[in-house]
């Protein structure tokens, strides 16, 4: 048998939560065998008073009651299919979409949901969505777009020697 370690349950990601389940009927299989709640919660590393509370749903429900639950947490508001007209629509530009610049802000694409789908959405939930869909921060490099490169060259051969100077012999 596997025992379980200290760390189990600290995240809740799908794979920890078979692992939960699988601890729970590992508990519940003990508890069949007669083995005590104290016992049990020892080598599943579970409280006694969690034991407890499986042996309870293990005899209404049988190995059934132990199952996971399903999911965890609110709902999304998007569904999957909003959520792939979103990456089109995020894919086909921000110019597409009616802005004068080509890039995508979270209040900019917040505007876009709600615009799209009727669905208002805090600048946090936006990047949480973005994450969602597997979308990354991307930043633009800041250089001018005016720059004129011979001139920059120019510049720094004339201009920045001298705006470069350091105080050198000085006791500050």
């Amino acid at each position: 048998m596997v025992r379980y370690d200290e760390s189990m349950g600290t995240k809740r990601d799908l794979e920890t939560l078979k692992e939960l389940e699988q601890r729970r009927r590992l508990a519940g299989e003990l508890l069949r065998r007669g083995v005590r709640p104290a016992e049990v919660a020892r080598w599943v590393a579970a409280s006694r008073q969690s034991v407890m509370r499986w042996g309870r749903l293990l005899e209404q429900d049988g190995l059934r009651g132990l199952r996971r639950a399903g999911r965890i947490g609110r709902p999304s508001i998007l569904t999957d299919r909003q959520l792939e007209q979103l990456a089109k629509l995020l894919k086909a530009g921000s110019q597409a979409a009616g802005y004068t610049t080509e890039m995508w802000k979270l209040q900019r694409i917040g505007a876009l949901i709600r615009r799209e789908f009727g669905v208002r959405l805090a600048v946090s939930s936006v990047w949480r969505t973005l994450q969602r869909m597997g979308w990354s921060v991307q930043r633009p490099t800041s250089r001018d777009r005016q720059q004129h490169p011979p001139g920059v060259m120019r510049w720094k051969q004339t201009q920045w020697p001298s705006r470069n100077k350091t105080l050198r012999g000085k006791d500050y």
